[in-house]
């Protein structure tokens, strides 16, 4: 079992920068992808920003260019760095681990709020 803890939420300004921070704790299998997903309210869940324990990475088109991610493989830590927020940045941010070893376990996070004032 895994269990992942985020933090760094909150309130942001347009344009200004929050840091994410998700911690994996448990019985965590080295091979496997990380990432960020993102619910505003009245829409589905969507991947923000992935990376593999490789260090290979993916964005959504929406963040491209003002959004990296990171993982520290020593610390089981995954980050997001959100920079030229925009209001529509607003949303629950979920950390996940998706193991890449059968049983193929998905993890999630609790959710931490980010809101983007204008």
């Amino acid at each position: 079992q895994v269990h992942l803890v985020e933090s760094g939420g909150g309130l942001g300004q347009a344009g200004g920068s929050l840091r994410l921070s998700c911690v994996a704790s448990g019985s965590i299998i080295r091979l496997n992808n990380m990432g960020w997903y993102r619910q505003a309210p009245g829409k589905q869940r969507e991947l923000v920003a992935s990376v593999t324990s490789a260090g290979f990475t993916n964005y959504a088109d929406s963040v491209k260019g003002r959004f990296a991610i990171s993982r520290d493989n020593a610390k089981n830590t995954l980050y997001l760095q959100m920079n030229s927020l925009k209001p529509e940045d607003t949303a629950v941010y979920f950390c996940n681990l998706r193991e890449l070893l059968w049983p193929l376990n998905d993890y999630w996070g609790q959710g931490t709020q980010v809101t983007v004032s204008s």
